[in-house]
């Protein structure tokens, strides 16, 4: 991999991770069109996804703080009942990835038809939101439970995992606010669990490319922290609509090109 390539993937994998258009997704196409072939690809991948772990802890530090602190006073508090929450939303996804894992990664393998089709379904999750009357609800445990199944369904590559937790949490009628953060919280602990169980499995292995792999990380975590910045705002101005249109176009052109 060189210089170059790493550092197109690190930003694609930074800013996909966050807006609504899928970071798995991206990644498959434009390792097809610039026919990348990566060697160290779970490496890589992990080293991308911790990237963008640490632009959510960043960027929510002092949330997560909070309920780290409320939490260790073993009182059954808003932090406490938070904290319960997004491990409700974690269950679907930790089915999926402990009894579908390999069919999964089977979908990763540059299928741009199958990644195109994908894009579609969330451009609809993206654009039925534009309909939804503007809500003061705060996330309830089976909200979280049905945000988590959407997350799941989000693992395939095309679906965008903050694009169909937000939308699906704006769908039940939550708050904008508290549907942004739980979507980006929610993911930490699966991203963090899935690149602990590569590292103990042996996928890791070490590599002569450190350079690029180094710069990989680095545009990951600094696109990471600007495009989580954006999307907060994107998602509290309701203009999903945008990327609804962005996604319909580029799932039109991966499968008419698949």
């Amino acid at each position: 991999m060189s210089y170059l390539e790493a550092l197109i993937l690190g930003i694609i994998q930074g800013l996909t991770e966050f807006l609504p258009v899928s970071s798995s997704g991206h990644l498959e196409l434009a390792k097809a069109l610039m026919g990348v072939e990566i060697e160290e690809d779970v490496t890589f991948t992990v080293l991308v996804h911790g990237a963008t772990v640490l632009s959510t802890l960043v960027i929510f530090r002092n949330d997560i703080w909070k309920i780290i602190v409320d939490s260790l006073k073993l009182e059954w508090n808003e932090s406490a009942q938070y904290v319960v929450k997004i491990a409700i939303s974690m269950v679907p996804v930790l089915f999926v990835g402990v009894f579908l894992k390999d069919e999964l990664e089977a979908l990763f393998n540059g299928n741009t038809m199958f990644v195109g089709s994908m894009l579609l379904i969330t451009a609809i999750l993206l654009g039925v939101t534009y309909f939804v009357k503007k809500t003061e609800n705060e996330i309830s445990y089976l909200s979280a439970l049905i945000i988590g199944l959407a997350q799941a369904v989000a693992v395939l590559p095309g679906i965008s995992r903050s694009g169909a937790t937000i939308a699906t949490g704006l769908l039940l009628g939550n708050k904008k606010e508290s549907v942004t953060k739980f979507s980006f919280l929610m993911v930490l602990v699966p991203i963090i669990g899935a690149n602990l169980l590569d590292v103990m499995d042996g996928d890791i292995t070490a590599t002569d490319n450190a350079t690029p792999m180094l710069i990989g990380f680095i545009a990951a975590f600094f696109s990471g922290l600007l495009a989580c910045k954006l999307m907060i705002k994107i998602v509290n101005s309701g203009k999903l609509l945008y990327f609804a249109a962005y996604c319909l176009l580029v799932g039109v052109i991966a499968i008419y090109f698949g």
